[in-house]
Order: C-alpha cells, then structure tokens, then sequence
C-alpha cells in the first residue's frame, strides 16, 4: 500500500497494544486540538510486552495498513514495546509517512536524579530490545540504571482496575525493589502506566520523581506535523476509535479513560 498525498485536513493515526495509548492521545490532543484522530487499541492481543519482536513488527505494519487505509497523515505509535520493535520498520515501508515513536525517558530522568540511581519500569519487551540497549549506553553511563519488568500491570489497566487493593500491592510489588536499590527517580516506560501514576507516587514516596514521556512526545509529533506543512489550523477536532477486543470489553474502561461518550468500532481481524 502507498501512502496517497497528505494533506493538513487528514487525520493522526495513533494506535497501542490496547488502551494505554491514550495517555498520549491525550497530550496530543491538548497540543493538537484542531486535529482529528484515529485510534486502534490491539486489545485483542494485549499485553505485546511477551511477544516476539517479529510478531509485533508484523502486527504493526498491519495497524499500519489499516490507518494508512483511512487517510491518515502521520502515524503516531503510543506503545513503547512496538517502537522498539517496528517503528524502523515503519519508517522504511512507507518513507514519505512521519511515523513518530515512544522512547523511556533516561535522558530527563538521568538530569533529575540526585542520588545518581534511575529506576526504570517497562515491558519485557521494551526493556530486552536493542533500541532500550543503545539508549543506556548514550545517556546511561554516568548513572546506574535500575530496570524492572511491569509484570500485571498492563492487565490491570486494561480490566480498569486502576485503583484496587489488588492494583495498589501489585504496583507496590514492583516499586519496593526499585527504592531499595537506591532509585529516586521512576521512568515509566509503559503508555499504560500513566493511568497507576497515582499508585506509583504513592507507593514510592514525595522524595521519589516520576517521569513519562507522553507530553515530549505530543510536541515531537507536532514538530514534525509542523515542518511537513500538515498541522491543522481551524476547527475542532475528533476521535475514532477501533479495537481488535469485543466492545463490551474495554468500552466502559474507555469511557472511564478519555469521555463518556466514546465508543469502540470493531477492528477488522
């Protein structure tokens, strides 16, 4: 598929493996507030963080397909998991295309610390991938790095089970280490876990900072829309969403997320 001629009125395709994208739908919505966007939660196969990369980079350009299909005029990918492991990928199959990624934000976090320890909460497959890799070893060397896989926690956030006694002990169980290897700054190298950011202050305490990517990436993305000549000037811009689970299943969670009239169209399979 090619990408036909872009064009300022066309929408932002914006897609993660389910809901945890709209952390930075967000952000990029209150950057971009004449745009419409286009939105694809995979949450058929959520969580990504335990595939292959192989089968994420597929799965991506699939997305891709689909959103290119409807006209988009950028591809923002607000996973951390499938920027690692297809946003090159991405870029290369349709080159005219902005294609904008995540990445944990090291850097900030490396500038915050005071104690000189990062920790760092991510995906297995976000922390396993040679993006992350090369990332430490540009802005991770005068600082040690403390990693730790959010095992459960994109579950949780999928269900809406943003704050239980269940969530509250699993995110606990995944902050204590990190405190006690010295950590004073939290990188949340997960869309998802922006919606447990209260449960992570808390569980780590008023000395501790955390730090997300979501607003950097929002400006990112309206840089890139701005030197292509695509940013919308005037209106007011919507939302679509699709997602590759049953509607029943995260249309009450999504309402809870972004507005209480959103609605889930059904991802072609």
């Amino acid at each position: 598929m090619t990408v036909p001629s872009l064009s300022p009125e066309a929408p932002v395709g914006v897609f993660d493996s389910g809901l945890g994208g709209l952390s930075v739908l967000r952000h990029a919505r209150a950057r971009l507030p004449a745009d419409d966007f286009l939105y694809v939660a995979d949450s058929g196969n959520a969580p990504y963080g335990e595939r292959s990369a192989g089968w994420i980079r597929e799965r991506s350009i699939e997305l891709g397909h689909f959103l290119i299909g409807h006209g988009v005029k950028a591809l923002l990918i607000a996973c951390n998991t499938a920027t690692a492991a297809a946003a090159q990928a991405l870029r290369e199959r349709w080159p005219g295309l902005p294609v904008i990624g995540m990445e944990p934000a090291v850097k900030p976090a490396a500038a915050a610390t005071r104690s000189g320890v990062v920790g760092v909460l991510a995906t297995t497959g976000t922390l396993a991938s040679a993006r992350f890799a090369a990332l430490l070893d540009t802005v991770g060397r005068d600082i040690r790095v403390i990693t730790r896989p959010g095992t459960g926690l994109v579950e949780a956030v999928e269900r809406g089970e943003l704050d239980t006694p269940a969530t509250r002990a699993l995110v606990a169980s995944h902050i204590t280490p990190l405190l006690a290897a010295g950590a004073d700054t939290i990188v949340l190298g997960c869309t998802h876990y922006p919606f447990l950011r209260t449960l992570i202050e808390q569980a780590a305490g008023p000395q501790v900072s955390v730090i997300d990517t979501g607003d950097a990436v929002a400006r990112q993305l309206a840089r890139k829309l701005g030197e292509a000549g695509l940013l919308r000037a005037h209106g007011i811009g919507t939302e679509r969403f699709w997602s590759s689970a049953p509607a029943d299943a995260g249309e009450q969670v999504l309402r809870c997320m972004w507005r209480g009239d959103a609605a889930f169209e059904a991802l072609p399979r």
